[in-house]
């Protein structure tokens, strides 16, 4: 498939081969967003990776009217996967080692590169599927963005007393972000590590590939799950401008449950009662909304034939315009029509 013009791939760190973005720039328009996507893979299939946006990206191309400044799809270091081993004479600048925080601490320094580029503050979409969703979450909450890890002995409204720092990986932290995104979009998103491994109990990979990522403290799992942590430490206390979220799962999805989504959704509303952080050049009252729509397909269906993400993210266009965020495009596209009768 031809490179559309103005793509490339970028590098924003120089520790591993994984820490590179594809970007995509359109015509300049200040009035536009960026979308900016997180692929999933359970943080460890080196067969997912950021080239798996590009179909969908395609679709949304099709929609010209849409405002859309910039697409870019991060790819960062993942875990080890028993399917796919490497030998010990591997270079590590390609060895899959991660640990978290080095999932989410890619994340945060691919998004600062990107704004420190182009310059867009508040103005994108962040989209994740799977544990992209995870990770897009993970970068506004307050007990992980910024990587302010702690582990934690007490409930989910507790203040923090008593909780103490854990340990993060080797190397510097990343650039902070200037602004955080003004949506999130979460398709068949992982939101809490020990209710999905519960929910998959005789399925061993499940455990497995979350002490891969996290280790075994279930402790830390919970710290780190959004669904998990509320008030200060949630997405509540971490996300001041943040206006909306879009929460997307397929009934038809074989590896994270509906239970995902009607967590999120429940810890999210502290936030949504909230009002966001408008700046002075804003018009609009800092209202927030979290909405949820029905997709098709299986799990990996989303992003192997794009159409169901694309409209997930043509959907949070539609509810930006309607909050007075997003410019007047029209027309949307009507194949968005079929995601509004499910809030």
């Amino acid at each position: 498939m031809a490179t559309e013009p103005g793509k490339r791939t970028v590098a924003y760190g120089r520790y591993h081969n994984l820490q590179t973005i594809s970007v995509a720039t359109l015509p300049p328009r200040p009035d536009g967003f960026w979308v900016i996507y997180i692929h999933g893979g359970a943080w460890r299939d080196p067969t997912i990776t950021a080239d798996s946006f590009e179909i969908t990206e395609n679709i949304l191309r099709d929609s010209p009217n849409l405002p859309i400044a910039g697409y870019a799809s991060i790819s960062y270091r993942l875990s080890a996967h028993p399917n796919h081993p490497q030998d010990e004479s591997t270079p590590a600048e390609e060895l899959r080692s991660a640990k978290h925080p080095d999932h989410i601490r890619d994340v945060e320094a691919a998004l600062a590169f990107l704004q420190n580029t182009y310059a867009f503050g508040d103005r994108y979409i962040l989209v994740g599927h799977s544990c992209g969703a995870t990770l897009a979450f993970q970068a506004v909450m307050g007990a992980v963005a910024g990587h302010r890890e702690v582990r934690f002995n007490g409930g989910v409204n507790d203040t923090g007393t008593g909780a103490e720092t854990v340990s993060t990986s080797p190397g510097p932290l990343p650039p902070r972000l200037t602004s955080q995104p003004t949506a999130i979009v979460g398709v068949a998103g992982i939101y809490d590590l020990r209710r999905l491994r519960d929910k998959h109990s005789g399925i061993s990979a499940y455990r497995e590939f979350m002490e891969g990522a996290f280790g075994g403290d279930e402790l830390l799992w919970d710290t780190v799950s959004p669904a998990q942590m509320i008030g200060s430490r949630g997405v509540e206390g971490g996300w001041k401008n943040g206006r909306l979220v879009i929460l997307a799962h397929s009934k038809d999805d074989e590896l994270v449950d509906q239970g995902q989504l009607d967590g999120m959704k429940e810890a999210l509303m502290g936030w949504e009662r909230g009002k966001a952080y408008v700046p002075a050049r804003g018009v609009t009252d800092g209202s927030r909304r979290v909405r949820t729509m029905s997709i098709e397909g299986a799990h990996d269906d989303v992003w192997l034939k794009g159409e169901e993400l694309a409209r997930a993210i043509k959907y949070a266009f539609v509810e930006l315009l309607r909050m007075g965020i997003a410019p007047e495009p029209e027309p949307f596209g009507g194949e968005v029509s079929k995601s509004t009768s499910h809030f």
